[in-house]
C-alpha cells in the first residue's frame, strides 16, 4: 500500500470513527464556523495548531508558513488576517513560533538559499532590530531560540499595524498575542509581550484611526 493509499484508508478510518460517536458530526460541521481566535503559525510538519492547543474544527481559523510571518506585502496573510478579522469577527489573533524552527536557522545562515533569501530577509531584519541583545548571547542555541521569541515579537507587532486590527481593537476590543511552542517539552509558552512598551512613542505613525 502506497503512502497516499494509507491516507485515503485512515481518512475512512477517521470518518467511521467521527460518526459512530455523532451521526450527525459531518452536517454539523457543513453549517459553518465561528472560530474565537485566528491561528498564525509556522508550516513546520511537527506544529500542529488543533493538537498542541487541544481545539476541535471550527474553534480556530488557522494560517502557516515558513517561520510564522506577517509579512505586510504578502497578500495571502493579509487576507487571511482581513477575512478573519472583519468577516469571521475573531476576538484573537496569536503569532506562535516554536523553538528549533528551521527558517529562523536558514535566516541566521550567511548563505544564499536561493528564492528563500527575500523571505528570510524579513527575519534578518529581525536580527538587525535586536542584534546587540542577540549579538550578548554567547550560547548558540540561546540566542538562536531568542531569536525565536523576537520573531514573533516583530510579527505580532506588524499586526497592531495593520487597519483591521486596530479598527477591531477599537469597536470589539480584539487582542494580540505572541507564542512560543516548545518542541522539546510540548508546553506553550506565553510571551506577555508588553506591546504599549515597545511602541511607546512611535505608535502615532502606525496609527489609522
Amino acid at each position: 500500500m502506497t503512502k497516499i493509499s494509507v491516507v485515503f484508508e485512515n481518512n475512512k478510518k477517521w470518518v467511521a470513527e467521527k460518526l459512530a460517536i455523532d451521526e450527525n458530526y459531518f452536517k454539523s460541521l457543513a453549517q459553518g464556523q465561528n472560530p474565537e481566535f485566528l491561528y498564525i503559525g509556522c508550516s513546520d510538519s511537527r506544529v500542529t495548531a488543533e493538537d498542541l492547543m487541544g481545539v476541535k474544527p471550527g474553534e480556530v481559523f488557522i494560517h502557516r508558513n515558513l517561520a510564522n510571518l506577517v509579512n505586510n506585502v504578502d497578500l495571502n496573510v493579509m487576507s487571511v488576517l482581513n477575512y478573519a478579522v472583519q468577516e469571521l469577527k475573531v476576538q484573537h489573533v496569536v503569532v506562535c513560533g516554536h523553538y528549533n524552527c528551521g527558517g529562523i536557522k536558514a535566516a541566521m545562515m550567511p548563505e544564499d538559499k536561493g528564492i528563500l533569501n527575500p523571505w528570510l530577509r524579513n527575519i534578518r531584519d529581525v536580527y538587525r532590530l535586536h542584534r546587540d541583545e542577540l549579538n550578548a548571547i554567547k550560547d548558540e542555541e540561546k540566542r538562536y531560540n531568542r531569536l525565536v521569541e523576537l520573531n514573533v515579537q516583530e510579527q505580532c507587532v506588524n499586526l497592531i499595524k495593520t487597519a483591521a486590527v486596530q479598527k477591531a481593537y477599537q469597536e470589539r476590543g480584539l487582542t494580540v498575542h505572541g507564542w512560543v511552542f516548545d518542541i522539546h517539552t510540548g508546553k506553550l509558552i506565553d510571551l506577555k509581550i508588553d506591546f504599549p512598551k515597545i511602541l511607546e512613542g512611535i505608535m502615532e505613525i502606525y496609527k489609522l484611526f
